[in-house]
């Protein structure tokens, strides 16, 4: 696997390691520098696990450690840890988007109704015409 894949460089990474789980039963795991950085990938594109890189690992191994790690709070007591090393954080991050929306783009005043016409109301004459067509009913 190359390098650059990897979402945590070893320095980053050997901090975590002793807050990741260590009771290993059954078939040795995978790399957890790997699959965290599987798992980090799949969080921040938003993709499905499915379409996961496979230079991550398995994808089924990717999804599993994720939901046993959560189930079990080792993600909340890395975030935490990582929280309470305080200092100023190196980066800071704003997600967010202003747009602005046509007035009528949320159905405008007065919503969907339909409103009726100024020029009967007005005494004024019609702007158009019934139909003549008759129904053969």
């Amino acid at each position: 696997m190359s390098e650059n894949l990897y979402w945590l460089s070893e320095g980053q990474f050997a901090r975590l390691r002793p807050l990741l789980p260590d009771k290993v039963r059954g078939v040795a795991r995978v790399d957890d520098r790997r699959v965290s950085s599987g798992i980090v990938h799949i969080l921040k594109s938003g993709c499905r696990w499915a379409d996961a890189p496979s230079e991550y690992g398995p994808r089924k191994t990717l999804y599993n450690r994720w939901r046993r790690w959560a189930e079990k709070g080792h993600w909340i007591r890395i975030f935490e840890a990582l929280a309470d090393e305080g200092g100023p954080p190196s980066q800071a991050l704003i997600d967010s988007s202003a747009v602005r929306a046509h007035r009528s783009a949320a159905g405008g005043k007065g919503g969907r109704r339909t409103k009726p016409s100024v020029g009967p109301a007005a005494g004024g004459q019609r702007k158009s015409m019934r139909s003549r067509i008759v129904s053969a009913a």
